[in-house]
């Protein structure tokens, strides 16, 4: 199953892949100043687009757990289910 999303929707995955590519570089040390600041900036939003994706998944995964009484009901994870 899909999620239909827009262009401009926050894509997970490839914010991380873009957030792996950018410590690798400038781990490489090649970047000049001003190019590592600006892959540091880019960095931390990416991270923090991240985060508030894993925050708002936390939270659709709680609300899917709630019993009919609204309390979040603990269910082990099972990996044939």
């Amino acid at each position: 199953m899909t999620i239909n999303q827009t262009d401009s929707a926050f894509n997970f995955e490839d914010s991380l892949a873009e957030l792996e590519t950018l410590v690798q570089q400038m781990e490489q040390g090649d970047l000049t100043l001003e190019d590592s600041l600006a892959a540091f900036e880019r960095g931390i939003s990416l991270t923090r687009g991240c985060q508030s994706a894993l925050a708002q998944a936390e939270q659709k995964v709680n609300v899917l757990m709630q019993d009919s009484q609204g309390k979040v009901v603990e269910q082990p994870f099972s990996k044939e289910s």
